[in-house]
C-alpha cells in the first residue's frame, strides 16, 4: 500500500471556518448565518471581516433556514452552520419546503456530526442526518475526511449552483489530504489500489479505512480502498470498476447503517452490479455521552472492526 501521511491531527470544523474565511475574500455575495455557535462553527474570522454579510439569528434554526432560502432570491449565496442535528432533524420542514422544494442556493454547512459529537450524548449525535437530507429532490450530500478536504469542499460547493448539505466533525482527526487537490464534487478518489476486496469509507471513517488496509497487508489480503466525499450524487463508476475486480466491499461510515452510505452503495449495486457486501456503521441505535475515542471504539467505528468485516466478505466471497 503506499505510503498516506499524516500532516498532523486537526479538526474538520477549522476546515469549514478558514474556507468560509477564504470565499468572504473572493466572493461579495457569500453570506453566512449562525444559530448561537459561532464558536463552535469557526465562523469568529469571517464574521470580523465581513460583519455586514454575517447574521446570527440565535437559537432560531428554523427561521435561519427561512432567512437563508430568502438571500438566494437576491443572488446570495447563504451559508448556515449550527450543529448537524439542529442543521437537519430540528428544520426538516423548513429545509424540505423552503429550501429543497424550490432548489434554493443555500449552504447547509453541519458540525459535530455523528458519534464523535463525544460528552454530549445521544440527544445531540445525530445518526441520522446523512439519510435525511439525501432523500431531498435536487440535494447534494458532502462528508469530508479530514481538514484539508472540508476547507477545499466548503469552497466548492460555493460554485455549485443548489442547495448543498456538508457534514463535519468536532474532534481532532488526521489531516492526510493534499491542501492543493481538486475538490471534485461527485467524484470518489481511489487512495490505493487493491485486487482482494473494496474498502469504501466516508468522513471521518476514512483514515481508520487506510489504518486497516496497512495493517491486513501483512496477512497478504490486498486492499482496494476509496474515500467516497460525495454521497449524493454517487459515484457509480468508481466503486463498479473496483468491486468488478475485487468481487466483494467493505463500508465504513459514522452514520447509522440505515440511510448512509452503505445503503446507497448496496442500493445502486443491487441494480447495476449485485456484490457481498459488509457495513461498518452504527446498528441502529442512539448513541449515548462517552469520549469520541470510547464511542467510536464500542459502537464499532474503527480499524479493528473494518479489518472483521474484511475478512468477513471475503469469506462470503470465497
Amino acid at each position: 500500500m503506499k505510503k498516506i501521511i499524516n500532516f498532523g491531527d486537526k479538526d474538520t470544523r477549522s476546515g469549514f471556518g478558514e474556507g468560509l474565511t477564504e470565499l468572504g475574500r473572493i466572493n461579495p455575495n457569500i453570506v453566512a448565518l449562525c444559530a448561537d455557535l459561532t464558536g463552535s462553527l469557526k465562523m469568529q474570522n469571517f464574521k470580523e471581516e465581513n460583519p455586514e454579510r454575517f447574521y446570527q439569528v440565535g437559537v432560531a434554526e428554523a427561521n435561519m433556514m427561512g432567512i437563508a432560502a430568502g438571500l438566494t432570491i437576491g443572488g446570495k449565496i447563504p451559508f448556515t452552520g449550527t450543529f448537524a442535528n439542529f442543521s437537519t432533524g430540528r428544520v426538516y420542514d423548513q429545509i424540505r419546503q423552503s429550501i429543497a422544494y424550490s432548489s434554493k442556493n443555500v449552504k447547509i454547512c453541519a458540525s459535530h456530526a455523528g458519534l464523535t459529537l463525544g460528552e454530549d450524548g445521544a440527544t445531540h449525535q445525530i445518526l441520522e442526518d446523512i439519510g435525511l437530507m439525501k432523500m431531498l429532490p435536487g440535494m447534494t450530500v458532502i462528508n469530508p475526511c479530514d481538514f484539508n478536504q472540508t476547507k477545499l469542499s466548503t469552497i466548492a460547493i460555493s460554485k455549485h449552483k443548489g442547495p448543498v448539505y456538508l457534514r463535519f466533525g468536532r474532534p481532532k482527526v488526521p489531516n492526510f489530504t493534499d491542501d492543493k487537490s481538486n475538490f471534485e464534487i461527485g467524484k470518489g478518489i481511489l487512495l490505493n489500489e487493491g485486487s482482494d476486496v473494496t474498502l469504501i469509507a466516508t468522513g471521518h471513517l476514512v483514515w481508520e479505512a487506510i489504518q486497516a488496509a496497512e495493517e491486513i497487508k501483512e496477512q497478504n489480503i490486498n486492499v482496494e480502498v476509496i474515500n467516497i466525499h460525495t454521497i449524493k450524487p454517487l459515484d457509480d463508476k468508481i466503486i463498479i470498476d473496483s468491486v468488478k475486480k475485487t468481487g466483494c466491499l467493505v463500508t465504513a461510515e459514522e452514520h447509522n447503517y440505515i440511510g448512509g452510505l452503505g445503503e446507497s452503495i448496496s442500493g445502486m449495486l443491487s441494480k447495476k452490479h449485485p456484490t457481498p457486501q459488509e457495513f461498518v456503521a452504527v446498528n441502529d441505535s442512539f448513541g449515548e455521552s462517552g469520549t469520541p475515542s470510547q464511542l467510536m471504539e464500542k459502537y464499532g467505528l474503527n480499524k479493528k472492526t473494518i479489518i472483521q468485516k474484511i475478512k468477513k466478505v471475503i469469506n462470503r466471497k470465497i
